[in-house]
């Protein structure tokens, strides 16, 4: 069998098609993708994405890690039957600190929790509709120049009117 110029090209083309596929990003995060999250925390973050389970919700993770910190931005989405109830046990980490923030999905709040940790962390929670969804942004930076405690407040706005947007 005589192997033409067009015949190679096709098998090249296969191959080369082969490692694109290969070299494509894990993630599939059907919220908010790498490039955003990776703006968000300062720079290239790598994600994850796990199914939801039952009796577990969807969590999209990002995390950017670098020589003295690591940066992560944790989303979770859960379908649940009664989410005011959900709603409650999930601020339970901001006490009475919870704050309620406006155009974002329904009975968004946002607090700095208090996770005992070196770091910063924000969290938000919220629901659209039966859908429950948290943010968590967080550096293990105690003195962190991009997530500042102001900085930490805008992003993790800025997730949530991102993730709220695409359960509508």
């Amino acid at each position: 069998m005589k192997i033409t110029p067009k015949l190679r090209l096709a098998g090249l083309l296969l191959v080369l098609l082969g490692f694109a596929a290969n070299c494509h990003a894990k993630n599939n995060c059907p919220w908010i993708n790498e490039a955003t999250a990776g703006g968000l925390l300062g720079g290239e973050a790598v994600g994850e994405f796990t199914e939801p389970t039952p009796g577990h919700p969807a969590v999209c993770t990002f995390t950017q890690a670098g020589a003295n910190f690591t940066r992560t931005l944790r989303i979770t989405v859960e379908v649940v039957p009664d989410t005011h109830a959900r709603l409650e046990v999930a601020t339970q980490p901001c006490g009475k600190n919870a704050a309620p923030i406006q155009a974002i999905g329904n009975e968004a709040l946002m607090c700095a929790p208090d996770t005992r940790s070196p770091g910063l962390s924000e969290l938000v929670v919220g629901r659209v509709r039966d859908q429950l969804f948290t943010i968590t942004l967080n550096t293990t930076a105690k003195d962190d120049l991009i997530l500042t405690r102001t900085s930490l407040k805008e992003k993790a706005y800025t997730a949530s009117e991102q993730v709220a947007g695409n359960l509508f």
